[in-house]
């Protein structure tokens, strides 16, 4: 006999048969394992509604006092198909911005229940914890503006319908969000990047930092190492520019997140612009908007912050006290060269400032400068005449050459931002016609070349560039950082030939001969005698094959023993310090 699997209705149905038959509930019960309430309650839904009444229904409750009103699921509901880039943390915002009487502002873990009950949110786990992020946040409004180039702005051409891309420059505060640029350009050159950097600045006032990626219209990281126009307006204005790391732009994320909100809520929606001057009129409105009128949930998570609220720009007390620098603006040429100021016009030198770029090797007008790539990211300022270029870091001079430019390259150079220039770096001396200077490298042999001829300076001094005074029938080299008299040679280069060599300039002030002792270390000999200057001095055998420091000076010989000694003698020759390092001692090679 084959058995037949009875389902639960059919089961129910028969206990309550065999209830109505007579037989006892309480054996009923016991037979399918339940309670006898549970076959009270099937027999009375079953003389009720029949057999439909034993199926399965729901357990949930027929009502929920701690329920949102219906109102305010209508309204949560509205919001999210009116915006549905919302999400609960916004439309609780929203809602306390424009209270309705008698709406009660829910949670937002509710409004998250709302939302999913209405089928108009899909929950989705979170890919990465909250708490493992880094983020950073000026204390103070004014303090770092975050720059970056976005594009997607459609301007059309009204004659031949063709559409091509516009760029908008962006600006952020770090500390309120507060869009602090948003200027359309037609290309996002260096020139038109600065000029929306000049017009933030002029009119919210200098920020402490701002942070860029590594555009070229930012800096010249990754060319050439020298300096951008971008990068002179924030060291002339002492703005501090930071850099993101290269593929970086979670570094400035506050900007990238601007643009998150910008693409969607503008440009989606956006009908290509006639022109840009049309484009930015629809960018300021909605900046507008986005500054006074939209709370920024990152402000404050619980209370509506519109980033107006906590931005405020520099006071105009404290705008006063340093004036801004900017670019000089460069109006169309219509008819040849620009007229060059007054002071460009007589010849009158100026000052120019730039950076020395990796390579070392840095160009003016033309002319070339080679500093090496030891000083790459040095502040270099020139002084400019139609003579002479002297170059000085840090206040001090470095280089001075001959000038190659003409009265019109310094009229460019002022067009360009040059200042007039103060007194230059190296004065000429007065009353003192015909004396020069010039600079040269003293060869491994200690001679330098001079007007076509070679002349001897010292061996000691063989690797230095040293400077060389001329004074009529007289050479002297000296130092020239400290301008130290170091050697004098008589001049073997013709009058008429001084003003024609290399790299002369107006000589500066005399040289002075050092007041110091030459020191010097000599190698004893087998029998402990040192040679200095040609001199010989008998220390003894004691001493031999040691090195023995010896300090010259114009008439003594200051010996310094191993045993803390020093031992002082007259000098009795004039014979001129030729080495510093005692000789090394040979090696004999092994024979076998």
């Amino acid at each position: 006999m084959a058995l037949v699997v009875l389902s639960v209705l059919e089961q129910r149905l028969d206990a309550v048969r065999a209830v109505l038959a007579g037989v006892d509930v309480t054996e009923v019960a016991a037979r399918l394992g339940v309670h006898r309430s549970t076959v009270h309650r099937w027999t009375a839904r079953y003389l009720t509604d029949q057999l439909v009444g034993l199926s399965d229904r729901s357990h949930r409750p027929s009502s929920c006092p701690h329920q949102s009103p219906s109102d305010v699921e209508v309204a949560v509901a509205e919001m999210r198909r009116q915006h549905p880039r919302w999400g609960s943390r916004r439309i609780r915002l929203e809602m306390l911005r424009r209270p309705v009487p008698g709406l009660v502002v829910p949670a937002e873990r509710t409004i998250d229940r709302i939302l999913i009950r209405q089928g108009l949110l899909r929950a989705r786990p979170r890919k990465r914890p909250r708490d493992s992020f880094t983020r950073f946040e000026r204390p103070g409004p004014m303090q770092l503006w975050g720059i970056d180039i976005v594009g997607g702005i459609e301007l059309v051409d009204i004659r031949t319908g063709e559409i091509r891309e516009g760029k908008l420059v962006t600006g952020v505060d770090d500390h309120s969000r507060f869009c602090v640029i948003a200027t359309v350009v037609e290309r996002a050159t260096s020139r038109a990047v600065c000029l929306a950097f000049a017009q933030a600045l002029a009119r919210f006032g200098v920020p402490e930092e701002v942070i860029t990626d590594n555009g070229k219209q930012f800096t010249d990281r990754f060319g050439k190492g020298g300096e951008v126009l971008f990068d002179k307006i924030c060291r002339r204005n002492g703005i501090t520019h930071r850099l993101t790391a290269p593929s970086s732009p979670n570094q400035n994320g506050k900007v990238e997140r601007f643009h998150g909100t910008f693409r969607p809520d503008f440009l989606a929606d956006a009908e290509p612009f006639v022109s840009v001057e049309a484009a930015q009129q629809a960018v300021d409105a909605w900046v507008e908007q986005y500054n006074t009128d939209r709370p920024h949930q990152a402000l404050d998570p619980r209370l509506p912050v519109t980033p107006a609220a906590r931005f405020a720009p520099v006071p105009a007390a404290e705008r006063a006290l340093v004036d801004l620098w900017l670019p000089p603006t460069l109006e169309p040429v219509t008819g040849g060269l620009p007229e060059a100021p007054a002071a460009a016009q007589s010849g009158a030198a100026v000052e120019v400032e730039k950076v020395v770029p990796a390579s070392g090797n840095m160009s003016l007008a033309g002319q070339q400068f080679w500093l090496g790539p030891a000083r790459a990211g040095q502040l270099v300022r020139f002084w400019v005449d139609c003579d002479l270029i002297h170059l000085t870091i840090g206040g001090t001079r470095i280089k001075t050459v001959r000038s190659h430019l003409s009265v019109t390259d310094l009229a460019r150079l002022a067009a360009d931002g040059a200042r007039p220039a103060g007194p230059p770096p190296l004065p000429t001396t007065p009353g003192q016609d015909g004396v020069v200077e010039v600079e040269r490298a003293v060869s491994r042999a200690g001679t330098v070349a001079l007007g076509g001829q070679v002349v001897l300076a010292a061996e000691i001094l063989s690797g230095r560039q040293v400077g060389i005074r001329i004074e009529g029938a007289t050479l002297l080299f000296f130092d020239l950082d400290t301008r130290e008299l170091l050697r004098t040679r008589p001049n073997p280069i013709p009058p008429d030939k001084t003003r024609h060599l290399r790299g002369v300039r107006p000589a500066g002030p005399p040289p002075r001969p050092s007041t110091e002792p030459v020191t010097v270390q000599r190698r004893a000999s087998n029998t402990g005698i040192v040679t200095g200057c040609g001199q010989q001095v008998a220390l003894g055998r004691v001493h031999r094959w040691q090195t023995i420091t010896i300090h010259v000076a114009e008439t003594t010989l200051a010996i310094e023993l191993d045993d803390g000694e020093t031992r002082v003698i007259r000098r009795t020759t004039t014979t001129a310090v030729r080495n510093i390092k005692a000789d090394r001692p040979r090696t004999v090679p092994s024979v076998s």
